[in-house]
């Protein structure tokens, strides 16, 4: 199993960014997704998620509005549009599959997870 995240960088406030997350060694139609970060010194927190169809996606209230989760199952493969980013958005952001399909917010239905990739976002 591999989740191999990019698209990761710096850029100012206010600019975009879009990752990717490339899924292999599972079926990945069958799980939900969803992006999680990491800041210093802080807790891992969900980010986004999408179920395995893309029907259903859930955000933090925090990346509402400028966040959009997406995938594409014919490429297995999930993705994160970030827009209007503020500093506080600065983290290592992770990917992972959740078994149950759903994409929702809990962390422990998430079975398999990515190495992560470095948004920094200056002010």
């Amino acid at each position: 199993v591999q989740l191999q995240a990019s698209g990761g960088g710096l850029v100012q406030a206010g600019e975009s960014l879009r990752l990717s997350c490339a899924a292999s060694g599972f079926t990945f139609s069958k799980y939900g997704m969803g992006w999680f970060r990491q800041a210093p010194g802080k807790e891992r927190e969900f980010v986004a998620g999408i179920s395995w169809n893309g029907g259903t996606t859930f955000y933090s209230d925090s990346t509402k509005g400028r966040f959009t989760i997406s995938r594409d199952n014919a490429q297995n493969t999930v993705y994160l549009q970030m827009n209007s980013l503020k500093s506080e958005d600065t983290a290592v952001y992770y990917c992972a599959a959740d078994h149950l399909g759903l994409g929702h917010t809990n962390m422990r239905t998430y079975d398999h997870w990515g190495r992560g990739t470095q948004v920094t976002v200056s002010s």
